[in-house]
């Protein structure tokens, strides 16, 4: 396939990964607005931050790798190796299940059962989950190797769809069952999002549209582990390239949810506060999750496949590189200019949008500092999500094992500083943690792109310089947008709060402007895909 064509491609998957996470952050935020009104924060607090991580933990420790080294490379490959090489997710995920259910039940703290009942089949079944899961593991990689972009919007929204059904209803007719409530839910959400991917192969393979496409599994019966004589089982160039990102995830794990595990197993903060900081920081990372990280997906397998991992600039085909370099610089451009127009704005209107969102519970106390120190985050993760994607495309299995190192002594210090900046300024200091660990990958990051196109004539880290007509209105709006608050919001009517939100919006406009005539590359880079 031609890298303009993985472009096209990528760039319409990214599109649609950006729509579906918009629906699951919109959907999210409707059910924690709802739910709050029906159900303790302490119970929110076990499933949002405890029982989510535990489900977040196993899968990705069991898949991440896999996921990395079986996108890599070309879509033309021993299929029948890889696949077998993706069906050891399962028993990995099983492994996990058990080792982590158990710390979860009998190692950590058991909240009171008069405040969050259940709190035992909460954790067995969303340890089941992430097993149910893992079985549609060959599917999705399949999917997101041939660039299935319709597969992925479908079985996602549905089983979005179907959760959400299923748990509105039992809030409303049997808010008593607890955590039930949270696990049929998310029992649900898997097995409708795995029969999806499975009916969906069932049906496309053997079809004539399969075999215009030229498709590389004929039927159904290969999609499952087998052995082919005189031939090893898996792939072990893919096997050892597995084992080196999976010594990375697990380092990844520790620094992308690590306030989540300071919180569960250093108990710094109740269930109660673990559930307030839950919901701002899901309101915080809105635009990262449907924005940033589908971003990241998409373009890192559009980078894997265009350039070689492990080869210089010098050995790669020059016409693909200087694709790539382009791609990157507009991609760091547009993830920028999001990031700070989030920092800038999120600042002065946090405390207005969690009294809308959440009522005074969610506006006194730290809320808005946390969204305030949030929206500075989110200008981190914009960049890390980006640079971090090219490097992972690009680096060969030595610069892996060297980065695992970098990544083991920034775990350690990331869990020392979250530790004491929470004892120091509470759940805002988790965030302040959040800041220098994605620095440093940053810095990391940023080095590598460097040192890979310094014997080229591209330069894409140019893309991290906006112009300076936007950094001025960047800085202008800041300061009006501040002067504002403090005059009209919150606590002033809704007249004030109206004219404070005229005021942003005038800003916005402003900023949006001088983007759209400052940065034409990059409003043609948009546009053209």
């Amino acid at each position: 396939m031609a890298a303009q064509d993985v472009l096209g491609q990528t760039a319409r998957l990214a599109s649609s990964s950006a729509l579906l996470q918009v629906l699951f952050r919109v959907v999210t935020f409707a059910l924690n607005a709802f739910t709050l009104r029906y159900l303790s924060r302490e119970l929110l607090g076990v499933v949002n931050v405890r029982l989510t991580l535990l489900y977040s933990t196993v899968v990705f420790l069991a898949r991440e790798a896999f996921r990395r080294a079986c996108l890599s490379g070309s879509a033309k490959r021993n299929w029948t190796k890889t696949i077998n090489l993706l069906w050891l997710t399962v028993p990995l995920g099983v492994f996990w299940s058990l080792i982590l259910g158990l710390v979860w039940l009998h190692l950590l703290e058991v909240p009171d059962p008069s405040v969050v009942p259940h709190y035992q089949a909460g954790v067995v079944a969303f340890a089941v989950s992430a097993i149910i899961e893992l079985l549609g593991e060959p599917f999705w990689v399949l999917a997101q190797a041939h660039l299935f972009v319709r597969l992925k919007v479908i079985a996602e929204s549905l089983s979005v769809v179907s959760k959400c059904i299923l748990m509105v209803t039992l809030v409303i007719l049997y808010p008593h069952w607890g955590l039930y409530i949270f696990s049929l839910a998310q029992l649900l959400y898997v097995s409708v999002l795995v029969l999806c991917y499975v009916i969906y192969f069932v049906m496309f393979l053997g079809s004539p549209e399969a075999t215009k496409k030229s498709f590389p599994i004929a039927r159904v019966k290969a999609l499952l582990p087998s052995f082919v004589e005189d031939e090893t089982f898996v792939n072990w160039r893919e096997a050892r390239l597995t084992w080196s990102f999976f010594k990375q995830s697990f380092l990844k794990q520790i620094l992308t949810e690590g306030e989540r595990y300071v919180m569960t197993f250093l108990n710094v903060l109740n269930f109660g506060d673990q559930g307030v900081y839950d919901i701002v920081n899901n309101l915080g990372s809105l635009v990262a999750r449907f924005i940033f990280l589908p971003i990241e997906e998409s373009f890192y397998v559009f980078f894997a496949k265009v350039l070689e991992r492990g080869k210089t600039v010098k050995d790669q085909k020059q016409d693909d590189v200087a694709m790539a370099a382009n791609v990157l610089e507009l991609l760091l451009k547009l993830v920028l200019l999001i990031g700070l127009t989030i920092t800038v704005f999120g600042y002065a209107y946090s405390q207005l949008a969690l009294d809308i969102y959440g009522g005074s519970m969610l506006s006194s106390g730290t809320g808005p500092d946390l969204l305030r120190c949030y929206s500075l985050y989110v200008l981190f993760l914009a960049v890390n999500g980006v640079t971090e994607c090219f490097t992972s495309a690009l680096m060969c299995k030595e610069e892996v094992d060297r980065y695992n190192f970098v990544m083991l002594a920034l775990s350690f210090t990331f869990l020392c500083i979250s530790y004491f900046l929470t004892h120091w300024y509470g759940s805002v200091g988790f965030i302040l943690a959040n800041c220098f660990n994605m620095g440093i990958r940053i810095a990391h990051s940023t080095h590598y792109i460097h040192h890979f196109f310094r014997e080229s004539p591209h330069r894409p880290l140019t893309g991290l310089l906006p112009s300076p007509a936007l950094l001025l209105v960047y800085i202008s709006s800041a300061v009006i947008t501040a002067f504002s608050e403090g005059l009209f919001c919150c606590d002033k009517g809704w007249m004030a709060r109206l004219i404070h939100v005229t005021t942003g919006a005038l800003c916005l406009a402003a900023t949006l402007a001088t983007m759209f005539f400052s940065e034409t590359k990059l409003i043609h880079f948009v546009r053209s895909q």
